[in-house]
């Protein structure tokens, strides 16, 4: 009933901007979490399909992620393909068990082919599995063989060693380390580390869902350099709301907007498509009473920051 209700809450919301206001801030907005097809999973629309919207749109970039594969190798052909559309693409890398999990080796081959972002494990991460015990809404693909789960830190807490590996080639090729769906205690022992080797970039995705962040946690990674990403996915109209409104103003409050960025997390079938997506999270940030400035920072001039576009 509570995600019915707030799916309601969050319409109205949005229906109470103007759409040529939101259509404006669109313009130049770059989503780093896109969940366009090829996929194991059910998608509904491919990366080219994404790519066409996007510029209809205006927008300025987006970036691809899979939970399976990556999108990287794929990257020189979608930009010949799509060299008219204006839309910078980026691809992606996830460390799921299906490149074999920590695997160093992938990380060097995918950064070399142009991977602007490195997502620790997903859907295989330990955290991850343990949540989706009943929770369908983070439930691993069922095509796939069961998982195991994955987690950074050994049995006393430490980082292990390849994740270490991994850390000092994303720091080489100054590419975006995301935290996954790894739990917080992990997080924290993750970003220190990578830090300490040289990291610059670092991203926290949807830190109120399954990573177990508090508003504490959100305000101290983003003091220590992280880019907080809000998923739209989780508080538009959408079949994954899972939030109230007020819930995303308390999460960019405690980041700050200058640490705040919004990806749709959106491609999955029977959900608003991802440049539908980023629409209605623009229009619920106005409503919640920030200001076009500070929406632009959130949408555009931030995750354009982060994936190293020129302002």
């Amino acid at each position: 009933m509570a995600g019915k209700q707030w799916r309601s809450e969050a319409r109205a919301l949005i229906d109470s901007i103007a759409p040529e206001r939101v259509d404006a801030l669109l313009k130049g907005a770059v989503d780093l979490h896109v969940h366009s097809g090829p996929s194991t999973m059910p998608r509904q629309l491919d990366h080219l399909e994404e790519v066409d919207q996007a510029a209809a749109a205006g927008m300025r970039g987006v970036l691809f992620k899979d939970h399976h594969y990556s999108v990287s190798p794929m990257m020189p052909m979608l930009e010949r393909i799509s060299a008219s559309s204006g839309v910078h693409m980026f691809g992606s890398l996830v460390l799921n068990n299906t490149v074999g999990g920590l695997n160093p080796h992938a990380v060097d081959y995918n950064v070399k082919m142009g991977a602007k972002l490195v997502f620790m494990p997903t859907a295989h991460a330990a955290n991850h599995i343990r949540n989706t015990h009943r929770n369908a809404r983070l439930a691993s693909n069922v095509q796939l063989r069961k998982p195991y789960g994955i987690t950074v830190i050994d049995a006393t807490g430490e980082l292990l060693d390849p994740v270490k590996q991994i850390l000092d080639i994303i720091a080489e090729h100054d590419v975006i380390l995301s935290s996954g769906h790894l739990h917080i205690a992990e997080v924290w022992v993750l970003f220190e580390e990578a830090k300490r080797r040289g990291v610059k970039r670092l991203l926290v995705n949807h830190p109120a869902y399954g990573l177990h962040c508090t508003y504490e946690d959100v305000s101290e990674l983003a003091a220590m350099g992280a880019m907080i990403e809000q998923s739209a996915c989780l508080f538009v109209d959408s079949r994954f709301n899972v939030f109230p409104p007020d819930e995303l103003k308390a999460q960019v409050d405690a980041a700050g907007v200058a640490n705040s960025s919004m990806g749709s997390d959106l491609g999955q079938v029977d959900n608003p498509s991802p440049v539908e997506g980023m629409r209605q999270i623009i229009a619920m940030l106005l409503a919640l009473g920030f200001s076009d400035e500070d929406v632009g920072k959130m949408v555009r001039d931030n995750p354009a920051r982060l994936v190293g576009l020129e302002s």
